[in-house]
């Protein structure tokens, strides 16, 4: 893994107007390098700015204080080359799964051929294990194959950096054991930085190479836990456990949100 710095975020904060000119701090001098080729959880007690965060660095939501940047340069918007994948899968549902994964390639889909472009999205629906339904339409999928096609997609163009909100959430226990497995092994076969929110966190450290936990009133990274566990990773609750532990104690000890206060 290369240890130049991908994104970079110092100082960063955020907050909402309320009424009566106040303002909700959601965000407060957050504080995190994330190295090229990285995968980071970002764990936190509800309301604590992680999906804030993730949309930050996506260019979907500006921020108010500080800096941040993705492969060195200022985000001001979508930063280039840079995958989402959400808690829905969020499939065009008159779209078959082909055609979903493709719109996936809107950056780079004009400098591409024909055959160039059904390649890619071949790649993908394998690589997913959907090579057998890009025909079909979401509706016709399970849970967790809709969000197989919403990886695919993301995936589609090769992006440098991948940011995840959630994404299997919304899926039964063993689907989700199922895909994170499978993201492990697709994530290991890319160059992807991937930054991944979760509650969940036994996944968390399953998947990452670091974990940062994120305390509310208001939100910061309080510490950034290393994973040190051989890939492909054992999920053996002795493996997992000790850190997972260590992990859930700080987000338990994570505070709570402060009131409202007078906006400057």
């Amino acid at each position: 893994m290369a240890t130049d710095p991908m994104i970079e975020i110092k100082g960063v904060g955020k907050q909402f107007a309320q009424k009566k000119g106040t303002a909700n701090v959601v965000l407060k001098d957050v504080d995190l390098t994330i190295r090229r080729g990285e995968f980071v959880g970002l764990v936190g007690q509800s309301g604590c700015g992680k999906t804030t965060l993730l949309r930050m660095i996506a260019g979907l939501a500006p921020y108010d204080e500080g800096t941040l940047t993705v492969a060195g340069r200022a985000v001001t918007g979508v930063p280039p080359r840079i995958g989402f994948v959400f808690q829905a899968a969020a499939l065009l549902p008159w779209k078959t799964v082909r055609q979903n994964v493709l719109l996936g390639l809107n950056e780079t889909r004009h400098s591409l051929t024909k055959e160039e472009k059904e390649a890619k999205v071949q790649h993908q629906l394998e690589m997913t294990g959907l090579a057998n339904y890009g025909d079909y339409l979401p509706r016709q999928l399970s849970g967790g194959m809709q969000q197989r096609c919403g990886l695919a997609r993301a995936l589609v163009s090769d992006p440098d950096v991948l940011l995840m909100d959630e994404p299997f959430g919304a899926v039964d226990a063993l689907t989700r054991i199922r895909l994170q497995e499978e993201l492990s092994a697709i994530v290991e076969r890319t160059s992807a930085t991937v930054v991944f929110v979760t509650h969940d966190v036994e996944e968390a450290v399953y998947l990452s190479d670091r974990v940062a936990v994120m305390t509310t009133g208001p939100g910061q990274i309080k510490e950034v836990v290393d994973v040190d566990l051989p890939r492909p990773r054992d999920r053996s609750p002795e493996v997992i456990a000790p850190i997972a532990d260590r992990v859930l104690s700080l987000v338990l000890g994570g505070g709570r949100r402060q009131e409202a206060v007078q906006a400057s």
